[in-house]
């Protein structure tokens, strides 16, 4: 039976002390871009999708195969799969919301059973990224991709939760049952209904295990 779904931010969140837009520009050898861009967005002196455009444009020519290769070096907390186990396990449909590319929900859907992943996705012309964005995805994406998700598993908001860590996290957080800042920002822990930090996302299970004992 499915009694709600857990919605968790990815960078910053799974990935601790980077990005994945920063771990695979490094690799691509954009990383001075975007980092900046990142740090401005952040700061909030440039949008997201200012942002992604950048981003974008570093994967020009690659293909797919060559980010998921990167991929296997995307440094994680621990617990993940544990953590995805114990929400199926509870009734929770664990899913990620995320501003991180397509390729980077997909690559950890696959690894550790996520659900689905909703985020920005990037244009393939004859095997290669263009380095063109094909679909933005900002803030209040994330929420509205977490509301239809929760509709189609025919759940209310209230009774789900999300885990995150940022500026990007705040409308969802608004719209959620149970919001878990996870080695978050002030802003982020000032939205949420409670905190947890470290480098294992385990942390988060008796903070779930406690929502739903008291009827979320």
């Amino acid at each position: 039976m499915i009694r709600g779904a857990v919605f968790f931010d990815v960078d910053g969140t799974l990935v601790p002390g980077t990005s994945s837009g920063q771990h695979l520009a490094d690799l691509l050898g954009h990383s001075e871009i975007v980092r900046d861009a990142e740090a401005r967005y952040a700061a909030g002196t440039l949008g997201n999708r200012e942002v992604s455009m950048l981003d974008a444009r570093g994967w020009a020519s690659r293909t797919p195969a060559e980010i998921r290769g990167f991929l296997e070096s995307l440094p994680l907390v621990d617990g993940i799969a544990d953590t995805v186990a114990w929400c199926r396990a509870n009734g929770l449909v664990p899913v990620l919301t995320t501003l991180a590319w397509e390729p980077v929900g997909a690559y950890l859907c696959e690894r550790f059973g996520f659900d689905r992943a909703g985020g920005p996705s990037l244009e393939v012309v004859d095997g290669r990224y263009s380095g063109e964005v094909a679909g933005h995805f900002d803030e209040t994406g994330k929420r509205d991709f977490a509301m239809s998700v929760a509709a189609g598993l025919g759940v209310e908001m209230s009774r789900c939760a999300a885990v995150g860590d940022s500026r990007s996290d705040l409308p969802l957080f608004a719209a959620v049952g149970l919001a878990v800042a996870f080695n978050a920002t002030p802003a982020a822990r000032a939205a949420a209904h409670t905190a947890a930090g470290g480098g294992d996302l385990r942390v988060v299970q008796p903070i779930l295990r406690e929502w739903l004992g008291q009827g979320g």
